[in-house]
C-alpha cells in the first residue's frame, strides 16, 4: 500500500548514504525556524479547537449563517434589520428575542456550566500534555508554552456553515469536508516538499501515541494539521493503518520468552547505560525521550516504524513507553479487540438482552492475520430495526477499512418485532390508502393537529406497541453502550457512532449519559439518521460538547412513518429525524427528503447518505451494492402494497389482526433460527437445539404478550421524561 508513498524507502544506488536516510527525524529534516513553526502550528490548531468548544456554550452562536458571506457572521438576522420600520416583522422579532432569552437561561443552568467546566479542564490537560511532549522533541518546553500564549492571540479560524449534501465524486466530497470543517491554518510548512510533510505528520502521530492513548482530540488535531500541511485525508488514514499494524507486529514479538530474557539481561544492560557504554542507537533514544529505552526496542518497534521514512531510533524514541510494553499496546487496542467481544460484554448482556459488538468483517479474514484488520480508530454502526438477523451487520459493511468496524447487537426480539411491524404496515392496503390522505398535510401539521386518517389509526396497534417497547430498550442500550465506552471497551481509541432510526436513538441516549459522566475525549464523530429523539437545544448542546469532530443530524421533513409512530411522544420538544437542530453551533443538518422516500428506506440508503455528507471512510463497492438493494426493495414494496390494495375487502380491524399475526410469525421464525444457532454453538445437537429454541421462544413470547399492554402504557406515560429537566419546549 505504501510502496508509492513519497516517504517510503527503496534502495537508492545513487544516494550512497542509506544509513543516514534511514535515521531521518524531525531534527534532521527541519531547520530550527521550521521546528519553531511546527510547534506554533500545533498551538494554533489547538486554539481553534478550544474556541470551537467554547462556541458550543455560546447562546449567540447558533450556527445559522448570514445571507451575505462577506458580512460579519451573526447567528440570526435581526427581525428589525430593515430600512423601512413599517415593514418590520414584529412577530418574528418577538419570537427571535424569546429564543435568545431561552438559550441564555439554558446555557446559564448549573448542569451546563458544570459540563463546560469539566470539558475545558479535560481539554487543557490534554493540550498541555501534547505541547510539552512536542516541545521535548522539537523545541524546549518553555518555547512550546510561549507559543501556546501566542496562539491565543491569533484570529479564530471561522467555521463554514453546514451544507446540504450535493452530488459529486466521493473523494472530492471527503477532501472538501476536510477543508470546510478544518480550514487550513497559514504556515510556511505547507511549502515543504511532500516527503518532509509526510514525515512530519507521521512523527506527530507517534508523539501523540506516546501519551499512551489516542483520544478523539488527538485525532482532530491531526485532521487540522493534515489540512494545514496540504495533505489528503487518505494520507493520514493510511498512515494510521500502517502504524496500527506496526505496533501490533512489534507487540507480538514481545513474547513471554523475550520478556523473560529481557528481565535477565536488565541489570547488565542498566550498568552499561549508566557508565556510558550504550550503543549509538540507545544514546540517540536518550536524547529524544529524555529517559532510558532498551536497545531491543530500537531494533523492534523502531525498525517497523522506521519503514515509513523515519529513523528506527527516532521512531522508538517518539513512541516513548508505548514502544516498550506489549501491555500498553494491548490497552490501546482494547486488549487486541478482546474487550469488545469477550467476557467484558457478558456483564452488559445481563442488562440488555443480546448486547454485544459484532465485528463487521469477522467472516472475511483468516484468524492468523486477524491483527491486520486492527485500526487506531473504531466505528460502531447501530441498526434501528431488523427483519432478519443479518441486518445487524449488513448495513455497516459500507464502512471502509480505515476504521475497525463493529455493529452493535441489542434486543433482537424487540427490534425484529418493530422491523416486521413497520415493513408489514407500509406494504399494507391500510397504509396505501391512508398515505394518499396524509400527504395533503405536512408531517408536523398532522402531528400538531392530530390529522391522521381514521383508517390508519384503527390499525395503529400493529406499530404502536412494538415501537414503544423497542424505544424503551434502545434507551437502555444507549446507557449500557455509554458505560462500555467509558470503561474503554474500545481501548484508548476514538470512536465514531452511526445509527439510523432507533439506532440513532441509542446514540442520543448514550451521549446524554456520557455527558452526565463527563466522558470527554472518547467520541470522534456521530451521525444520527432519522432519529426518533427530541430536538431540544439543551440535549444537543450536551451531545455536541462530548464529540470532538462532527455531529450530523440527518432528517427528512416528509417522513410520515416517523411522524406517525412518534405521535404519542412529547412532540412539543420537536423530532430530530423530522427537522434541523437550531440554536447550537457545530451541528450539521442534512435534509435528505429528495433521496429518502420513507423511514424504511434508511436501512438501504445509509451508505449513500454517508457518501453524500463526505463521511471519511467508505467501501464504495458495498455502497453500490446497497444502492442496488434499495432499488430492488422499493420495487418489491410498491408491488406488494398495490397487490394488497387490490385484494383487500376486510375491515381495518381484520387487517390489523392479520398484520399482527404476520409480524408474530416472522419474528418467531427469526428468533428460532437465532436461538438454535446459539445453542448449537454451545454444543447442543441440531435436534436438541431446535427443541430448546422452540421452548424458549414460544415460552418467552407468551410471557411478553401478557406484559405488552402494561409495558406500552408505562412507556407512553414516561415519554416526557426523555429529556433533561431544564429542556425548553420548542415550537415545531
Amino acid at each position: 500500500m505504501f510502496s508509492k508513498a513519497p516517504w517510503s524507502h527503496s534502495k537508492d544506488k545513487d544516494s550512497g548514504n542509506e544509513d543516514q536516510q534511514q535515521e531521518e527525524s524531525l531534527t534532521t529534516i527541519l531547520e530550527p525556524e521550521e521546528r519553531s513553526e511546527l510547534t506554533l502550528l500545533i498551538a494554533n490548531a489547538t486554539e481553534v479547537m478550544y474556541s470551537n468548544f467554547l462556541d458550543t456554550f455560546d447562546p449567540k452562536k447558533t450556527g445559522i449563517p448570514t445571507t451575505k458571506p462577506d458580512e460579519p457572521r451573526s447567528d440570526v438576522k435581526d427581525a428589525f434589520e430593515t430600512t423601512d420600520p413599517a415593514s418590520a416583522d414584529v412577530e418574528a422579532y418577538d419570537r427571535q428575542r424569546k429564543e435568545e432569552v431561552a438559550r441564555e437561561e439554558e446555557v446559564a443552568s448549573d448542569s451546563i456550566q458544570e459540563l463546560k467546566k469539566a470539558g475545558l479542564e479535560f481539554f487543557n490537560d490534554w493540550r498541555d500534555a501534547v505541547l510539552q511532549r512536542v516541545g521535548e522533541v522539537v523545541n524546549s518546553r518553555e518555547k512550546a508554552t510561549e507559543q501556546k500564549k501566542e496562539a491565543r492571540q491569533q484570529e479564530k479560524t471561522p467555521q463554514l456553515p453546514p451544507r446540504k449534501a450535493i452530488p459529486n465524486q466521493y473523494e472530492e466530497r471527503v477532501q472538501r469536508a476536510l477543508q470546510e470543517l478544518y480550514p487550513p491554518i497559514e504556515t510556511p510548512l505547507k511549502r515543504l516538499e511532500k516527503k518532509k510533510k509526510a514525515l512530519v505528520l507521521h512523527s506527530l502521530l507517534l508523539l501523540l501515541l506516546s501519551l499512551e492513548h489516542y483520544t478523539s482530540h488527538s485525532r482532530i488535531l491531526l485532521l487540522h494539521l493534515t489540512s494545514s500541511l496540504g495533505l489528503t485525508i487518505d494520507f493520514l488514514a493510511e498512515d494510521e493503518s500502517k502504524v496500527a499494524r506496526g505496533l501490533l507486529a512489534a507487540a507480538d514479538k514481545m513474547s513471554a520468552e523475550e520478556e523473560t530474557k529481557k528481565k535477565q539481561e536488565e541489570n547488565v544492560v542498566a550498568r552499561k547505560w549508566k557508565v556510558g557504554l550504550a550503543s549509538v542507537a540507545g544514546a540517540a533514544v536518550i536524547g529524544i525521550t529524555g529517559g532510558l529505552a532498551a536497545p531491543f526496542l530500537a531494533a523492534g518497534i523502531g525498525t517497523v516504524m522506521g519503514g515509513l521514512g523515519l529513523g528506527a531510533t527516532a521512531a522508538a524514541g517518539y513512541l516513548g513507553t508505548m514502544a516498550s510494553s506489549a501491555v500498553l499496546v494491548g490497552g490501546l487496542f482494547g486488549a487486541y479487540g478482546g474487550r469488545m467481544t469477550g467476557q467484558m460484554m457478558d456483564k452488559y448482556a445481563k442488562e440488555v438482552e443480546d448486547f454485544g459488538f459484532v465485528p463487521v468483517r469477522e467472516n472475511h479474514k483468516p484468524r492468523k492475520i486477524e491483527k491486520e484488520y486492527r485500526r487506531l480508530r473504531v466505528a460502531i454502526g447501530i441498526s434501528g430495526w431488523l427483519t432478519e438477523q443479518k441486518e445487524i451487520v449488513e448495513p455497516w459493511r459500507v464502512i471502509g477499512r480505515g476504521e475497525e468496524a463493529f455493529a452493535l447487537r441489542y434486543e433482537l426480539e424487540a427490534l425484529l418485532n418493530l422491523g416486521n411491524a413497520m415493513t408489514t404496515m407500509v406494504r399494507s392496503a391500510a397504509w396505501g390508502l391512508a398515505s394518499r390522505e396524509v400527504i395533503k398535510h405536512t408531517v408536523f401539521g398532522a402531528l400538531s393537529a392530530g390529522l391522521w386518517p381514521l383508517g390508519l389509526l384503527k390499525v395503529s396497534r400493529v406499530l404502536d406497541n412494538p415501537f414503544s417497547v423497542a424505544k424503551a430498550r434502545a434507551d437502555k442500550a444507549g446507557e449500557v453502550l455509554a458505560d462500555a465506552l467509558i470503561n474503554k471497551a474500545q481501548g484508548e481509541r476514538p470512536v465514531t457512532l452511526v445509527g439510523y432510526s432507533l439506532g440513532a436513538r441509542v446514540i442520543y441516549s448514550c451521549l446524554k449519559v456520557m455527558a452526565e459522566r463527563k466522558g470527554f475525549g472518547l467520541i470522534e464523530s456521530v451521525v444520527l439518521i432519522g432519529a426518533p429523539a427530541p430536538a431540544t437545544t439543551s440535549d444537543w448542546r450536551r451531545m455536541r460538547s462530548l464529540v470532538s469532530g462532527r455531529v450530523i443530524n440527518v432528517y427528512n421533513p416528509d417522513d410520515y412513518i416517523l411522524g406517525f409512530i412518534y405521535r404519542s411522544s412529547s412532540i412539543q420538544y420537536g423530532v430530530a429525524g423530522l427537522q434541523k437542530i437550531d440554536g447550537v453551533k457545530g451541528i450539521e443538518n442534512v435534509d435528505v427528503h429528495e433521496k429518502v422516500s420513507g423511514h424504511t428506506r434508511y436501512r438501504f440508503l445509509t451508505g449513500s447518505i454517508l457518501k453524500d455528507i463526505g463521511f471519511e471512510d467508505l467501501d464504495q463497492e458495498e455502497v453500490a451494492r446497497e444502492e442496488r438493494e434499495a432499488e430492488e426493495d422499493k420495487q418489491k414494496e410498491d408491488a406488494e402494497r398495490k397487490q394488497a390494495e387490490m385484494e383487500s375487502d376486510k375491515s381495518e380491524e381484520e387487517q390489523a389482526d392479520d398484520m399482527q399475526r404476520k409480524v408474530s410469525d416472522k419474528t418467531q421464525q427469526t428468533m428460532m433460527g437465532w436461538t438454535s444457532e446459539k445453542l448449537r454453538a454451545s454444543g447442543a445437537s441440531a435436534s436438541e437445539a431446535f427443541s430448546r429454541a422452540r421452548s424458549q421462544v414460544f415460552g418467552r413470547r407468551s410471557i411478553d404478550r401478557s406484559r405488552s399492554a402494561s409495558n406500552a402504557e408505562a412507556q407512553l406515560s414516561t415519554d416526557s421524561a426523555d429529556f433533561s429537566n431544564d429542556a425548553q419546549p420548542r415550537k415545531a
